[in-house]
């Protein structure tokens, strides 16, 4: 048996959307009926007043930081455990990102190292959901109040997850989702900006398309992009959008299995969800630890001889070399983010992986780790 980590799950409405965007000849990003509707469907979803769709979660990302202005000279604080497009965003716009470490247990931005990081050239900051779990938001919120910052939420991993009942995306001054293929809901590739003010949802339409002008198209206001999200992806949306309810309830089931089944196995740190939180689980991440630390190559590497497809964790900025040797950040500046980078893994997550696949590869998990521990 091969168990993949993940794929799409797409069906019959996807085709039959795309197939009619199709043949109404409504293919770009500047015109079609999905591309409103996916805007308007996902803004109500996240309990967000406005979404602006666009080509990707690092344009969403690159597009929010330059809605709010950021670049040269200013300073945004960045979960260091995160994919590194949120790290290119910020110097995209010539700003220098802040790398903070993580608190254990979420591997999320650790709220307590943020305010000692804060200097006069801080300008927001840009909190990670990451593997699908909800940041502490309250005291994130509280600390960008009282040095009136910006907070922008990475939430390509973290559709539908709930803070304290509220979604993610609806929270800071910005929220950023991604739509890549193996993401919760999938356009492909694509993403969204979603956010309570209408100001900052029309400056970002603007910039999204160019900033043409209004009584002249082509007397540009600013310097805009060509982040457009197609119709014909917006179509997949609008389907993707009809089962986004089961797809999570399918993460959480998914979750579930793994944590009741993989519990008793030493060396394993299983993901957790915090009182205030709902973890949507976008992938399920384990830490190896223990007699098994420092051994990821070897128990991926045994998974995948018996046809059990895993990933590595991403590497945290503060271990990415190019950013050590340009002297932005140093490797031991996060010790807790650099565990996750060094021993974390994710297993077979799909949402339609069944209980056959997720029975066969909990039991090769225990046949490796019974293994490299005897």
């Amino acid at each position: 048996m091969h168990v993949p980590v993940g794929k799409p799950l797409l069906g019959d409405i996807e085709t039959r959307y795309v197939t009619d965007a199709v043949s109404k000849g409504e293919i770009s990003g500047f015109f079609g009926s999905y591309i409103g509707k996916f805007e308007k469907e996902f803004a109500a979803f996240c309990g967000a007043k406005e979404a602006v769709t666009v080509s990707s979660g690092t344009t969403a990302l690159h597009l929010a930081l330059a809605t709010l202005k950021i670049g040269p000279g200013d300073e945004v604080l960045v979960s260091s455990f995160t994919n590194m497009a949120t790290f290119f965003a910020v110097l995209y716009q010539g700003a220098t990102p802040i790398p903070i470490d993580s608190e254990e247990g979420t591997f999320n931005i650790d709220p307590r190292l943020i305010e000692e990081k804060i200097t006069p050239r801080t300008r927001a900051i840009l909190v990670v959901h990451i593997y699908g779990h909800p940041a502490d938001m309250d005291p994130i919120m509280a600390i960008a109040k009282k040095h009136n910052l910006r907070v922008i939420e990475d939430a390509a991993e973290a559709h539908g997850a709930e803070y304290k009942g509220r979604k993610t995306g609806s929270i800071g001054d910005i929220g950023c989702f991604s739509f890549y293929a193996n993401k919760i809901i999938t356009t492909g590739e694509g993403g969204m900006l979603t956010t309570n003010d209408s100001a900052l949802a029309a400056e970002a339409r603007s910039l999204k398309a160019l900033a043409f002008g209004t009584e002249n198209k082509f007397m540009h206001r600013a310097i805009g992009y060509n982040y457009r999200m197609t119709n014909v992806q917006a179509a997949i949306g609008v389907a993707q959008m009809t089962r986004i309810e089961d797809i999570l309830k399918r993460k959480r089931a998914m979750a579930a299995y793994y944590l009741q089944h993989l519990a008793d196995i030493p060396g394993l740190e299983l993901p957790i969800e915090r009182a205030y939180a709902k973890n949507v689980y976008w992938m399920f991440n384990i830490i190896l630890s223990g007699s098994l630390a420092g051994r990821r190559r070897e128990f991926m590497h045994q998974l995948a001889k018996v046809g059990v497809e895993t990933r590595e964790d991403f590497i945290p900025f503060n271990g990415q070399d190019l950013f050590v040797k340009q002297g932005l950040t140093h490797k031991e500046d996060c010790p807790v983010a650099n565990r996750a980078g060094e021993d974390g893994l994710y297993l077979p997550s799909g949402t339609d992986i069944s209980e056959e696949e997720q029975a066969y590869v909990v039991k090769r998990i225990h046949e490796v780790a019974r293994a490299m521990v005897a």
